[in-house]
């Protein structure tokens, strides 16, 4: 069985949790969309990275994904959270009892936002920890909440990615990517 996950990018997204989650997904075969909310393809992260999405997110809105995934960044992840057509996309994957995860500003920013945290336990940048409202702040590099995963920043991003590909494949196809890795 072939999982589907989009990746989300904005303008000012981090360059280190992107590339990471990209890859070690990709690593695990599943089949990433990566998607831009901007009027572009072409985007420049938090640290100059340049990346080119595969799609604009506008057109695969109306696509099924097993999981959708919200890098961080303070600039990237205020994008995200001003974007409303990810807002309804996330409203309803969680919805739906779909797998939803965002690292770093992106839990705080975003997902508190959109609504999907409340009652839940989960992460984020520390630093942004305090704008969280009905929800529980757990003070750990990744959290998982049923179908809400969370990872605290970029020096989580491998376990975060990781542990993406235990809830979308299983722990034996994460344990064969974490070998691959040397994680």
């Amino acid at each position: 069985m072939t999982f589907r996950a989009l990746i989300t990018l904005a303008e000012g997204i981090d360059d280190l949790q992107s590339v990471t989650l990209i890859d070690v997904l990709r690593r695990a075969n599943v089949e990433v969309v990566v998607a831009s909310i901007e009027a572009r393809r072409m985007l420049t992260c938090a640290r100059g990275t340049r990346l080119t999405a595969d799609a604009m997110l506008v057109d695969v809105l109306a696509q099924p994904f097993d999981l959708i995934v919200l890098p961080g960044g303070a600039v990237g992840g205020k994008h995200l959270a001003a974007h409303q057509p990810l807002q309804q996309l996330l409203k309803d994957q969680a919805a739906a009892g779909r797998l939803f995860a965002a690292i770093a500003e992106s839990p705080a920013l975003a997902l508190q936002a959109f609504g999907v945290l409340r009652q839940r336990r989960m992460t984020c940048l520390p630093a942004v920890s305090q704008q969280l409202l009905g929800c529980t702040f757990v003070d750990q590099p990744v959290v998982v909440d049923g179908n809400c995963i969370t990872a605290q920043g970029s020096a989580a991003a491998l376990a975060f990615a990781l542990q993406l590909v235990e809830q979308l494949c299983g722990r034996a196809v994460k344990v064969a990517v974490a070998r691959e890795l040397l994680a």
